[in-house]
């Protein structure tokens, strides 16, 4: 329930923000309004002493995620994959957080995989290890199949996970209409808006059944591409709160010591990661957006090993055309075809002068061409383009906005296993063999044939379609009153909710 029983919950939240320094910073990436940085001062600044220091070793934002909890934390790693609401330097810290927690027992693991499964482990398995990674919301064993002896990876999800999270997602929701409340100012960020796609995120990533969904269409979409391997998924030992796929032998993508030994080469493995996701995006629109150095593994043949798919980013084709299109530009440096293609996806307004946002883009790419091969960035060109196409009335395009974040993060393994790579010239035969595929006389062929197939489905029902339409652009608009009670209701419950916090918390005092 989204009511004022929240209360306490956000008070604890309030004061542990405040107690870790994190509160001011928060407050000024999302350009809070003085009324709702003075209700949050009020709420949490007598209480701190409620709140969770936290590890002082870890910057103020993540420090307090942390010490809240595993939403918290779940939280903070999305707002991390969006720099238009929380700001840059707030989605880099937020970058850091882990969600490494304290293991839950064998035991616990072996009821919960023998209540989804209906057999006991030890009917499946010869072999059941202790947890080798724990999350915020699973952990995985290592165990090895009986009959079989093939070594799988078994994901189990948190006891009572599920009920945590919806707890801790009714008192962001309880919260964000507050914010919505107290300034309406705010609403431009959309708040509400912003929890429920946590939410949706959150609640695909605590069913196991769409987490193997996304590996198993990755899988599919991947099977041919050379040097790249994935796990496969066990779908008779996989359920809603278990998930079982072959283990992932190899070397962890991050050692470089062990890679060095092993006698794998670096650059072209640097190389590779960054073709792969290139390939991914572009050419299937469906990628990996969580490619860190932990979900990424080098097998003893030298395949790169991808594992962990809760998080994966989906780009439709024409918008993958587009990016493809602006990115050949920049690589052409032909800023005027770039500045083109904006206006002709409808990216920036058209009332808007293209030679302008040509001149505007060309101050975006000279310098970046200028640097040194070392330092040249695809993340940054696209930080620094959505900030000039901002200015020139460009929305943000959220799946953008994901695509670019994992850019800047698969370039940073890129370039932990070579420092010297040159990211242009890695990526320009990706980018050239997607625009040669789709761009061009024999693609618009295609795309003819493609409208034609989906007309000739809808045939039949063209002329009522059309006929509708015409009947509902004739029709007069019927007036619509505006409700009023409904505005009063919330600020009379606002009043409700203010004498609810006093009691509240003299409840909570009383009880300590």
């Amino acid at each position: 329930m989204r009511g004022p029983h929240n209360i306490l919950r956000l008070i604890r939240t309030g004061a542990t923000l405040e107690r870790t320094g994190a509160m001011g910073l928060i407050m000024d990436a999302f350009e809070a309004p003085p009324l709702v940085r003075g209700t949050m001062r009020f709420l949490a600044w007598p209480f701190q002493w409620l709140g969770d220091k936290g590890d002082l070793a870890t910057p103020p934002a993540p420090r307090a995620l942390t010490a809240l909890g595993p939403a918290y934390i779940k939280f903070g790693q999305i707002l991390s994959t969006r720099p238009d609401l929380v700001g840059e330097e707030l989605a880099t810290h937020l970058r850091v957080l882990q969600d490494k927690l304290p293991p839950f027992s064998v035991e616990v693991a072996k009821r919960s995989i023998a209540q989804e499964l209906g057999h006991p482990v030890e009917d499946i398995f010869d072999d059941f290890s202790q947890p080798v990674a724990a999350a915020s919301i699973a952990q995985v064993h290592k165990a090895r199949l009986r009959g079989t002896g093939e070594e799988v990876a078994v994901k189990v999800l948190r006891p009572g996970i599920e009920r945590a999270f919806r707890r801790d997602i009714d008192a962001f929701y309880f919260a964000a209409r507050m914010v919505e409340l107290l300034a309406p100012g705010a609403r431009r960020l959309r708040p509400t808006d912003v929890i429920s796609h946590f939410e949706g995120v959150v609640m695909g990533e605590l069913d196991l059944r769409l987490e193997a969904a996304s590996a198993s269409e990755f899988a599919a979409n991947t099977a041919k591409d050379a040097g790249f391997q994935l796990p496969t998924v066990q779908w008779p030992l996989s359920s809603r709160r278990v998930m079982t796929m072959s283990w992932a032998d190899g070397l962890p993508l991050g050692d470089n010591a062990a890679l060095d030994a092993a006698g794998h080469d670096r650059a072209e493995l640097g190389e590779r990661v960054l073709q792969l996701f290139l390939s991914h995006a572009l050419r299937d629109g469906y990628f990996h957006a969580d490619m860190h150095q932990g979900n990424l593994k080098v097998s003893g043949n030298g395949d790169i090993i991808a594992y962990d798919f809760g998080i994966m980013g989906h780009i439709d084709e024409y918008t993958r055309r587009v990016y493809a299109e602006i990115l050949y530009g920049f690589i052409r440096r032909d800023y005027r075809r770039v500045a083109e293609v904006h206006f002709e996806a409808g990216y920036v307004p058209a009332d808007r002068d293209v030679d302008a946002f040509a001149r505007a883009l060309r101050a975006v790419g000279e310098p970046i061409f200028g640097m040194d091969a070392s330092k040249i960035s695809m993340g940054s060109l696209l930080s620094y383009l959505f900030e000039v196409t901002e200015r020139f009335g460009m929305e943000t395009r959220t799946e953008l906005i994901l695509l670019q974040r994992t850019m800047v993060v698969v370039e940073g393994v890129a370039r932990s296993l070579n420092p010297q790579i040159n990211i242009w010239q890695v990526a320009k035969p990706v980018v050239e063999d997607y625009i040669k595929q789709t761009i061009g006389p024999r693609a618009a062929l295609r795309d003819l044939g493609r409208t034609a197939m989906v007309l000739s489905r809808y045939g039949p029902r063209l002329p009522g379609l059309v006929e509708a339409a015409l009947i509902r652009q004739t029709a007069a608009p019927v007036p619509v009153k505006r409700a009023v009670w409904p505005e009063r209701a919330l600020w009379t419950g606002l009043g409700a909710l203010v004498g609810a916090v006093g009691a509240g918390l003299a409840a909570f005092l009383v009880g300590m």
